[in-house]
């Protein structure tokens, strides 16, 4: 009997404990495999259309921000303009008032007065246009009722029916918007405006 000292004595034969190993390759959890190929280009093309529609939603908030700031800058005196409107209707009253007769034989401390009136109406006025406030007078012009009020209707058949024949009160537009529109009489009985017109 041979003596065994734990090591195998035939070289030819390996060790029955010992298992071949094969070598398997090693797959990353994040490596496409072969089905998700279609998923990462789906998931690529919904990226990339999120992407375009926040620049696209960002430009339009540009766009409006831009928009509402320059209407603020343009209308932001809507209210203190129809105030002072009422300013410039009641020095138009006080010029109205005086006959042409007065103001021509009048002494020099009224002339001066009606001069100063004259005077503060038009630097009213210019301080109004330099803010984009103006002056309309409708007279003479087809009614629009965007832009015109009708108080009541003027029998004259000289004119042609629906033109402005006279103006009560005059508008007043801010920027494109109509401050406050024009009060006017409106001609009735004459021949039909053109369509045209």
């Amino acid at each position: 009997m041979t003596e065994s000292n734990g090591k195998n004595d035939n070289p030819e034969k390996p060790a029955a404990s010992a298992e071949p190993v094969v070598s398997k390759p090693y797959i990353m959890p994040d490596d496409p495999e072969e089905g998700s190929v279609e998923a990462l280009t789906k998931e690529a093309a919904e990226a990339r259309d999120k992407m375009l529609r926040t620049l696209a939603e960002m430009e339009n908030l540009r766009k409006r921000t831009a928009r509402e700031v320059s209407d603020a800058r343009t209308y932001g005196i809507s209210g203190f303009a129809r105030d002072v409107l009422d300013i410039a209707d009641n020095l138009q009253r006080a010029l109205d008032a005086v006959p042409a007769e007065a103001k021509a034989s009048a002494d020099p401390g009224l002339k001066s007065l009606i001069e100063g009136v004259e005077l503060t109406e038009r630097s009213l006025h210019n301080a109004l246009e330099k803010n984009g406030v103006r002056k309309f007078d409708p007279a003479g012009e087809k009614f629009d009722p965007n832009i015109h009020q009708a108080m009541y209707e003027v029998p004259d058949p000289s004119v042609p029916a629906g033109t402005i024949a006279q103006v009560i009160q005059a508008g007043y537009m801010i920027g494109e918007r109509i401050l406050r529109p024009a009060l006017v009489g409106v001609a009735k009985g004459g021949p039909k405006v053109a369509a045209s017109e």
